[in-house]
C-alpha cells in the first residue's frame, strides 16, 4: 500500500523532472528491464548453432606449390588464404561416374560447373583420363569439391589407371536430409534445411550432384553421395524430398575416401 505522499504524486508530461517516488519506480523498472534484456541477448548469442567448418575456398588447404602453382596433392602442406573465388590448378584423373570428380591418388574432389550447374556435361566421355584443371575449391571437412573454370579442362591422350578402392559396406536405412552438394559443402553457409530449399532445388535440378548427409552414432554428420541403385544420376527423381526429414534404403559404397548410397528414389520415405 502506498504511503500518503506518494499518493499525493501526479506526472505532469512537459515538466522536466517526474515526481521523486514515481521517478524512483521508473528508475527500478528500466534498470529490470535492461537486465532482462542483457540476459536474453547472451543466452541468444550462446543458443545459436555455430557455423559449420565449410569453405568457398578459404581456410586451410592441403596443397602443394609445383612452378608456382599450386596443385592439389596427398601429402598434407598447409598454406592459409582467405581470398574469395581464387583460381587454382588441379591434377589427377577424371571421373565420369557415378558423379563427375578429380581424383588424385586415393582422394576425390567432386566436380560441379558455374553457378547453379553440374559438370556431366565437362567430363563427358572423358572417364579415367589423366587431366589438368583449373578451379576453386569448395569443401566441409573431409568432403571436397572444385567449382571448374569454363574451358580449362586438359586431357592427356592416355588413359591412367584410376588408383580409387571401392569397398561393399552393405544394406541399410538411413535417415537424414538430401542437400545440394555445392551450397552445402562451402557456397552457402547454412546450406540445407526448409530455408534453404528453394535454392537446393534449384541447384539440384541444374545437375549439381545431391548429397544425403546423415548422423552417426555419435551425432557426427555423414556425407553421402546419392545415386541411384545403377549408378546413375537421380537429380529429378528427389526434387519433392529435398529439405526435409527422411529415409532412404540403399547399398552403401566406399571408394576412395567417399561414400556413395546406391539407393531406387522409390525407396525414399519422409
Amino acid at each position: 500500500m502506498m504511503n500518503p505522499k506518494e499518493q499525493e504524486e501526479f506526472y505532469v508530461g512537459y515538466l522536466a523532472k517526474a515526481p521523486r517516488g514515481i521517478g524512483a519506480i521508473v528508475r527500478r523498472a528500466a534498470i529490470v528491464l535492461l537486465v532482462i534484456a542483457m540476459m536474453a541477448a547472451i543466452v541468444l548469442v550462446f543458443g545459436q548453432h555455430r557455423f559449420a567448418a565449410s569453405f568457398f575456398d578459404s581456410g586451410h588447404l592441403y596443397v602443394r606449390e609445383t612452378r608456382g602453382e599450386v596443385v592439389v596433392d596427398g601429402r598434407p602442406s598447409v598454406i592459409n588464404h582467405s581470398e574469395y573465388s581464387h583460381v587454382r590448378e588441379f591434377e589427377g584423373v577424371l571421373r565420369e561416374w557415378p558423379i563427375p570428380a578429380l581424383v588424385v591418388e586415393q582422394r576425390s574432389f567432386a566436380l560441379v560447373a558455374e553457378g547453379k550447374h553440374g559438370a556431366r556435361a565437362l567430363v563427358a566421355e572423358l572417364d579415367g583420363k589423366a587431366a589438368k584443371l583449373r578451379g576453386t575449391l569448395i569443401h566441409r571437412d573431409a568432403t571436397e569439391m572444385i567449382e571448374v573454370t569454363p574451358g580449362s579442362i586438359q586431357t592427356a591422350n592416355q588413359n591412367a589407371a584410376l588408383p580409387v578402392a571401392s569397398e561393399d559396406l552393405g544394406r541399410q536405412t538411413l535417415a537424414g536430409e538430401i542437400v545440394d552438394s555445392k551450397c552445402y559443402l562451402g557456397v552457402m553457409n547454412p546450406g540445407h534445411t526448409k530455408p534453404h530449399r528453394e535454392c537446393a532445388s534449384l541447384c539440384i535440378r541444374g545437375g549439381i550432384p545431391p548429397l544425403f548427409v546423415v548422423k552417426d552414432a555419435d551425432g557426427r554428420s555423414v556425407n553421402l553421395w546419392l545415386v541411384s541403385e545403377k549408378g546413375e544420376p537421380v537429380n529429378q527423381q528427389v526434387l519433392d524430398f529435398v529439405a526435409e526429414p527422411i529415409e532412404i534404403t540403399g547399398q552403401i559404397k566406399r571408394q576412395g575416401d567417399q561414400l556413395y548410397l546406391y539407393a531406387n528414389p522409390q525407396s525414399i520415405r519422409r
